[in-house]
């Protein structure tokens, strides 16, 4: 016999399925349009059908078009050094700031780290024309430096607590035991503490790959050379002045977010995992 709690347990997942699969549909929308336009002719995308769930025609060119009307080889390798040098920069300074706020005891950390932490209710939109002006003081605009370096003060404050909560669940016996070996705090940082954060390190190292590589607010205000573009600004090249070509448009899109869509696919086990992990003690 079926008992009324049983009843209600199920009801209630089904109901809580049904909303997330409702929610994952939505979310999977523009990516499917993204991708089904990118094959089509320019002229089918007007076409508003909702029986053409797929083109009959497959038109590959698009793609060869797109990467040919931008210069896609130049962007791509303007892309990888900005993110790789973030990804060094975040992943390094981010770790042992959080590596300091976690392990080194003196008065004024909690202070510091909470002022730290204030800096993520600041809107970019403040502290915008302040920076533009100091990095152009160093005549630094229309370079990539604007873009890397902030990477190099600390990583953001999110990632300092993402990690910071991470390294507190580290039992600090360990840290004691290399101290009474003859371990430094750098050796133990390194070689303890660094080892063992490898999840959290990936997840910090996603979120800094996505955020960078979709960036296109920083970029647009900091360069302006066309050679030192990146593919987000490059999807600017595909749209005219007085018409667009959407299919070359979503072709060039459907490039660009491949390689995010590949990493999260292979790093979905580690991301999970370093998010269950963090943030869970204060």
């Amino acid at each position: 016999m079926v008992r009324k709690k049983d009843v209600k347990y199920y009801v209630g997942r089904v109901i809580f399925y049904l909303i997330v699969g409702l929610l994952a549909f939505v979310c999977v929308i523009p990516l499917y349009w993204m991708v089904r336009s990118s094959f089509m002719k320019n002229t089918e995308i007007y076409i508003l059908d909702p029986f053409i769930f797929w083109p009959k025609e497959m038109i590959w060119e698009n793609y060869a078009e797109a990467v040919k009307a931008a210069n896609f080889g130049t962007y791509a390798i303007n892309t990888v050094i900005i993110v790789g040098g973030c990804l060094v920069g975040t992943l390094l300074t981010a770790s042992m700031a959080a590596y300091a706020f976690s392990r080194v005891k003196g008065k004024g950390r909690g202070f510091c780290f909470a002022m730290i932490l204030t800096t993520m209710m600041l809107p970019s939109s403040v502290t915008l024309i302040p920076q533009f002006l100091i990095w152009r003081n160093f005549n630094m605009v229309d370079t990539f430096w604007p873009l890397i370096l902030p990477s190099f003060l600390g990583g953001g404050a999110f990632n300092i607590f993402l990690l910071r909560q991470f390294f507190l669940g580290i039992p600090t016996e360990l840290d004691e035991a290399a101290r009474i070996d003859g371990a430094n705090a750098m050796q133990i940082f390194f070689k303890i503490i660094l080892p063992l954060s490898r999840s959290a390190m990936i997840v910090v190292g996603l979120f800094t790959f996505l955020n960078n590589w979709n960036d296109f607010f920083g970029p647009i205000i900091y360069l302006n050379s066309k050679e030192h573009y990146t593919l987000a600004l490059g999807l600017l090249q595909l749209k005219g002045d007085y018409s667009t070509k959407w299919n070359l448009l979503m072709a060039g899109s459907t490039i660009v977010a491949a390689p995010c869509i590949l990493l999260y696919l292979v790093g979905q086990k580690y991301l999970i995992e370093g998010i269950s992990m963090t943030g869970l003690k204060a």
